[in-house]
């Protein structure tokens, strides 16, 4: 609190600025507890709206350097964050996932997962594929297996399937988030699980036609790239919204949708406006130092460096100024 004296004519006037911070890094899973949904927002122990505001990692076997503790910590402190989302591999062409060496994978879940809840932020284990319809057996396999491992645990929230393509909603998409949320309720009753929508996962309006039901604490995946999804998806997600669909947008960039530059900034400022307004959560992508727009991170950046001034592209300036506000 700070006591501010004012000059109003002849007064000398003295009130109390009791307002409080925004920067995501102070809010933390021992100040909100274990995550709920009400209606279409995220609310914590005490049924209040929380916000989280985070990164994405990269996916993991091309990013693996980021995937320890040293990241975490800095993704929590540096890039101002609550929640850090973890992009498990399904399966690449070249360089293998879950499918080919599930014991490395989720080597690299855990140890962010873990690194997490040392640091008192929140994280979403996702299952990071594009046709994730075609592997339910591996995915229900994995689902299982890190639900059993933190049962209980508040910081862990679940999301089914990143960007699916062109499958269809209901007679596909639908399905298969049924068949996955069955495998983690069984294990964690109440935790999030987030679900991924049509055309990389941008289609919320689809899955607000038809919801899934009987479930609860569930939300649906929204998807931007401000360079290239502009005022019409979040007219689009917005009729999601009134129709009762609770949105978690688990990935974002700042610049095109094929993560080069521009940086868009004007429309980014939009975006972030729009999220705020809504009090819809959001994750950057991504935790990265590819020679690419969406990269946070200039080449070459190691570990215990992630966020300091010196290592931030454009994006990433931008991005950790928005988490801290």
């Amino acid at each position: 609190m700070k006591c501010v004296f004012l000059l109003l004519g002849l007064t000398l006037a003295c009130f109390i600025d009791i307002s409080t911070s925004s920067d995501a890094a102070l809010e933390t899973v021992s100040k909100h507890g274990k995550l709920s949904v009400n209606g279409v927002d995220l609310v914590d122990e005490n049924g209040d709206k929380v916000q989280l505001k985070g990164m994405s990692l990269f996916w993991d076997v091309w990013m693996p350097q980021y995937y320890n503790k040293e990241s975490v910590v800095a993704i929590h402190d540096a890039c101002h964050s609550n929640v850090v989302r973890i992009a498990a591999t399904a399966t690449t062409d070249l360089d293998g996932g879950y499918i080919q060496t599930p014991d490395a994978i989720l080597e690299h879940v855990y140890a962010v997962a873990d690194a997490a809840i040392e640091a008192d932020i929140y994280a979403i284990i996702d299952w990071h594929d594009h046709a994730a319809d075609t592997h339910l057996n591996y995915s229900i396999d994995f689902f299982d297996t890190v639900s059993k491992k933190y049962a209980g645990v508040p910081n862990i929230l679940y999301e089914t399937f990143n960007e699916p393509t062109q499958e269809d909603w209901s007679t596909v998409l639908k399905p298969y988030h049924e068949a996955v949320i069955k495998a983690i309720r069984a294990n964690e009753p109440d935790g999030i699980i987030i679900l991924g929508t049509p055309t990389w996962s941008q289609e919320v309006d689809k899955a607000a036609n038809d919801p899934i039901t009987g479930q609860t604490n569930i939300m649906y995946t929204l998807h931007f790239y401000a360079g290239t999804h502009k005022q019409w998806l979040r007219d689009t997600a917005s009729g999601a919204l009134q129709k009762g669909i609770p949105i978690f947008v688990t990935e974002y960039g700042t610049v095109n949708a094929d993560a080069t530059a521009p940086v868009d900034e004007a429309e980014s400022r939009k975006w972030w406006d729009w999220l705020d307004e809504n009090n819809i959560s959001y994750a950057n992508w991504a935790i990265s130092d590819k020679d690419e727009g969406a990269s946070v991170l200039k080449p070459n950046t190691t570990a215990d460096q992630v966020c300091q001034e010196s290592s931030l592209t454009e994006s990433g300036k931008l991005v950790v100024a928005q988490n801290s506000k």
